[in-house]
Order: C-alpha cells, then sequence, then structure tokens
C-alpha cells in the first residue's frame, strides 16, 4: 500500500493545525455556524441529528492493522466505542464532540490518514475493486491508478469548488466489484489487442434523486493519458454542470441533458489539446507507485487443501463460512476473505473498537499485515493461506464476525437512516436488522442464493437501493415512514436501475412485504441455480406485483 512522503505528512500536518484553528474559532463564537460550515465540510465533519459526524478517508478501501488500531482507538476515545464502514469504503464516527476533532485528525496524521475530501463539491475518495491484487479474475491492480488519481484531485484548485460532489471508481476485473458505472466516472482496467494497459471509460453514473447508469464514451485510453482525459471531462463538466440546481448539478444530468455523443465531443476536444502537455503519465512514475502495491512474497502452502477438506468433515459452520465468504485468490495456496459486518439483528457496517482490534490483530497474523473495506460495508483480508483458513474462521467466531452471508440476503447494505442522518426521511437500521432476523436461518438464506438488498433512509440513495436486486426506499408520507420496494437493480457489469412496483409499505409491513417477494421468487425460478435476479429479468416485475398488491396490481 502506499506510504507517504515528506510532502504527505507536512501536508496533513498542516491541515490538521489549520482545522484546530477553526474549530477553537467556532467554539469561542468568533465565526457562525454558516461560516464553519464550507470549512467542517472540507475535512469531513457534517453535522447531523444528534451530533457531529466524522468521515475518515480510506483510500480504495486499503489499510492496515496499525491503522486499523488506530480507528478502534478513536472509537473508543472520542466516540460510543464503534465504528461504521460506508459504501465508498470509508468509516464514520458518529458521536465525536467538535472539541476533540483536531486531536482526533492528529491521531490520524500519525497513521497517514486523513478526513480531507470526504465531503464537498469536490471529488471525494476514490474506490476500487476489494479484492484488487488478490483476484484470480483481474488484469491487473487497479489501486494503482486509484492512489495516481488520489494525489492528482486532492485539493485540486480548478476542481475544488465543482457544480456537485464528484466519485470515481475503478476495476481491473471483468467481473465488476467496483460499481463503476454507478458512478461520476468509472474506469475498467483493461488490455487492448497489442496487451497495452489501458481504461474503458464511463461517464454520467449515479444514483440518488435520478438515478442513471454511466455511458461509455471511450473504449481504450492508454494508461499513459489518465489523468489529462480526467482532467478533459472534469473541465466540461465544471463549465456546464448545473450550479443554478443543486439537484440537477450532478454530472449524470448533464450526461443526460447533452447527450453522451455530443458530451464526448467536446471532452475530446478538450484533451485534444491536455494529452501532449504536462499531465502525461511518465512511464516511471506509474511503476514507481505501482510498488508500493506489489503483493506480498507469499510463500507456498501446498498442504492447504488438505487442511480444508479435513476441516470440512470436522466443522459445519466453517464449511458454511467457506462456502460464501471465502473467494479464490489468484495463487492457488490462499484465498481472500469477506468479514461479514452483517451479523443477524446487527447494524450494518458496525464494528466496536474491539472487534476492530481483533481483526488488525488477525491480519497481522494470517494476512501479511493487510486488510480491504469493501462498499458492501464489509471488511476483507486479501491474502489469507487456505492452510490458515480454520484458524481465521475461530478467531472471527470468538468475536462475533463469522457470519456465513456473503453476498445473501442478510448481507444488506443499509445507509445510517433516521437514527442519525439529518437528510433522512424514514429509518434503514431497524428495518435491516428485521430482515435479517426474519431471514435468520443460513439454511433458508443458502437456498435463496445470492440476493443483493439494499435499503435508503432517503432519495439520496446512500444505501444504493435503486442498484439492489431488491431495494428498499424511505420516505416521508403525512408525517409517518413509508417504504418504496424497488426490484430488478444491479451493480456489477450489468447494471441497471430498479423498477419501482407500486405503493410504499409502512415500517410494520415492509418485512413481510420482502418475504413476500423471495416466496414469489423461489415458487418461479426455473431451480435452484437460477438467481433472483436473472429470475426478475426472465419474468419482470408482474409475478412479484400480483403477489404484493393483488387486484390492485391487475387494476393498474
Amino acid at each position: 500500500m502506499y506510504r507517504y512522503d515528506e510532502f504527505d505528512h507536512e501536508f496533513v500536518k498542516a491541515r490538521v493545525a489549520e482545522f484546530a484553528d477553526q474549530v477553537e474559532r467556532r467554539l469561542a463564537g468568533e465565526i457562525t455556524e454558516d461560516q464553519f460550515k464550507p470549512l467542517r465540510l472540507m475535512n469531513g465533519v457534517y453535522l447531523q441529528l444528534h451530533a457531529y459526524m466524522l468521515r475518515v478517508a480510506i483510500p480504495y478501501g486499503t489499510l492496515n492493522s496499525r491503522q486499523l488500531r488506530m480507528l478502534a482507538h478513536i472509537a473508543r476515545k472520542y466516540d460510543k466505542g464503534y465504528g461504521h464502514f460506508t459504501t465508498r469504503q470509508n468509516i464514520q464516527y458518529n458521536w465525536p464532540a467538535l472539541a476533540d476533532v483536531p486531536a482526533i485528525l492528529a491521531d490520524l496524521a500519525s497513521v497517514e490518514m486523513h478526513s480531507i475530501q470526504t465531503s464537498g463539491n469536490c471529488i471525494r475518495n476514490v474506490t476500487a475493486d476489494h479484492f484488487s491484487g488478490a483476484a484470480a479474475d483481474e488484469v491487473a491492480d487497479p489501486r494503482p491508478y486509484a492512489e495516481i488519481l488520489r494525489q492528482w484531485s486532492s485539493v485540486h484548485p480548478e476542481f475544488s469548488y465543482l457544480p456537485r460532489k464528484f466519485k470515481i471508481a475503478v476495476t481491473g476485473a471483468e467481473r465488476d466489484r467496483a460499481a463503476i458505472k454507478t458512478h461520476d466516472i468509472g474506469l475498467h482496467l483493461k488490455r487492448n489487442e497489442a496487451g497495452e494497459l489501458g481504461f474503458a471509460v464511463y461517464v454520467g453514473g449515479g444514483q440518488g434523486r435520478t438515478p442513471m447508469v454511466a455511458k461509455k464514451i471511450r473504449d481504450f485510453l492508454p494508461e499513459a493519458d489518465l489523468l489529462s482525459y480526467a482532467t478533459a471531462i472534469l473541465r466540461v463538466y465544471n463549465l456546464h454542470g448545473r450550479r443554478d440546481n443543486k439537484f440537477k448539478a450532478r454530472i449524470k444530468i448533464l450526461v443526460h441533458e447533452t447527450g453522451a455523443e455530443e458530451l464526448t465531443r467536446q471532452v475530446e476536444a478538450e484533451w485534444k489539446n491536455l494529452k501532449d502537455g504536462e499531465l502525461k503519465l511518465p512511464e516511471a512514475d506509474v511503476r514507481a507507485i505501482a510498488a508500493y502495491f506489489a503483493p506480498p512474497l507469499l510463500p507456498a502452502r501446498p498442504e492447504g487443501d488438505e487442511q480444508v477438506k479435513l476441516a470440512r468433515l470436522d466443522s459445519r459452520s466453517f464449511s458454511e463460512w467457506l462456502d460464501r465468504n471465502v473467494t479464490t485468490h489468484k495463487n492457488p495456496d490462499y484465498a481472500a476473505v469477506t468479514i461479514s459486518l452483517k451479523g443477524i439483528g446487527e447494524t450494518p457496517g458496525d464494528a466496536s473498537a474491539e472487534q476492530m482490534e481483533a481483526v488488525a490483530d488477525i491480519a497481522e497474523k494470517y494476512g501479511f499485515d493487510e486488510l480491504r473495506v469493501s462498499h458492501e460495508q464489509n471488511l476483507v483480508l486479501p491474502h489469507v493461506a487456505r492452510a490458515d483458513l480454520k484458524a481465521v474462521h475461530d478467531a472471527l467466531a470468538e468475536i462475533g464476525l463469522a457470519t456465513a452471508n456473503s453476498g445473501l440476503i442478510t448481507d444488506i447494505i443499509a445507509c445510517p437512516g433516521l437514527d442519525y442522518c439529518a437528510l433522512a426521511n424514514a429509518r434503514s437500521i431497524p428495518v435491516a436488522q428485521e430482515i435479517s432476523q426474519r431471514f435468520a436461518s443460513l439454511e433458508r438464506q443458502r437456498d435463496i442464493g445470492e440476493l443483493k438488498l439494499k435499503i435508503s433512509g432517503c432519495i439520496n440513495a446512500c444505501g444504493h437501493h435503486h442498484v439492489g436486486h431488491i431495494g428498499i426506499l424511505g420516505v416521508e408520507k403525512k408525517g409517518t415512514e413509508l417504504y418504496q420496494v424497488t426490484l430488478g437493480g444491479s451493480a456489477d457489469e450489468n447494471t441497471t436501475i430498479g423498477e419501482i412496483v407500486g405503493r410504499g409499505f409502512g415500517p410494520e409491513e415492509i418485512t413481510d412485504a420482502i418475504e413476500t417477494v423471495v416466496e414469489t421468487y423461489l415458487r418461479v425460478r426455473r431451480d435452484s441455480s437460477e438467481r433472483f435476479i436473472d429470475t426478475y429479468r426472465r419474468l419482470g416485475a408482474a409475478p412479484f406485483k400480483e403477489a404484493l398488491y393483488g387486484s390492485e396490481a391487475k387494476a393498474a
């Protein structure tokens, strides 16, 4: 992973000192909350329903044990003993005192972390496939390019005050685990016929009030042209983005209103003036950054297959966990492990200080001191010897993190909702907890198979409900919470926006409604190998609407 150089250390140190002064002035009443707001947002501090919230950047979701221990320390000392991992591969603290935030930032700086550009109308944390560098199906590790984009975009003088927030995601595999088509810019790292590395470039994806799937505007962009082409896209957006209306200010609206073909023409014209200039990436610089991301030296561990086979016979819980939470590694003696933060009845994405410290110990002992945060709000150990999988499972079980539900219906993405967020219209967490409890039986979950369930507490869609196989959107109607159901969304290489199937359901009805959808799927699927999303694409919404609404659906 990337290590700070002298400039990075001095820059982050100066930002901590600057914000400490701003906080001191705010607490002394020398500046108003309105004056303080843009300053705190530039440093990842939000004002939520009950307290300030601090969002900490975890670039492309990669961190080490020392950093995770610091996150645990912050949770224990300055918060209520836990942190919340987010869909942008960050972590949020929901209860810090404003007076403590400078000390938190100083602690973060001591382990090469910060909260810069985790809010505001700027380029946010660049995200990547959480199996990067380990995935058997990747062309190359996309994280060096994410790091190059991070360095380029940090306090970029031209792009620090965009029309709206801007999000970039990168993947290096045919199977898209980074949801690149839901981002303002999505980059698919690939090789051309000559074997050269480059990118397919997608622009204009996003969720929120007007969900859209990104459009491909270039099939192959040479590696050296990454920054010049990104600059061209941002310049066109910065010039034409709707600053007069924040609901229409995202680049997805510009792509929609201008048309992908015309927007591509403008980007290409701007790029023509940039591509042979100072933004062209030198090969030596790319390789120097890539060297930081060289995989660890993985000693041969051929005994793993036999040990896993024996452990399967000895432990049903291990066998179930192995089937769901362990992923093939490019080295056959190793595997990538998903640590589910979706225990039955728990808050999706939350981890206690004690759990974070224990996971840091596990990563240090068995995972070459490397961890990832996934956009699905889980943690990942990317490099674990198969011979050590049983020991890792047992260590996770001791701290309540061995839930074998990765990709199943209880592996729910959920935003904080009305329990925390000042923008929310409805609660998300209690709905997620009740649904997970309804489907708690692992045998039932395995019978249902892969099913992506995602919940948002408002139209901003921080829970990604638009791209859930089943999505739930909480809205407010006449002073009460109501939950709309969408079906057929997906955030992979075949990204689609889900369809609203009908009227919403009250808090006491929504879990029953989800169960009705699931039972309908089990009844109409071809066989147990046909996934929910495939059944929906084959049959459409009709059988689900009829099951949910009966005569209402027929009348409609």
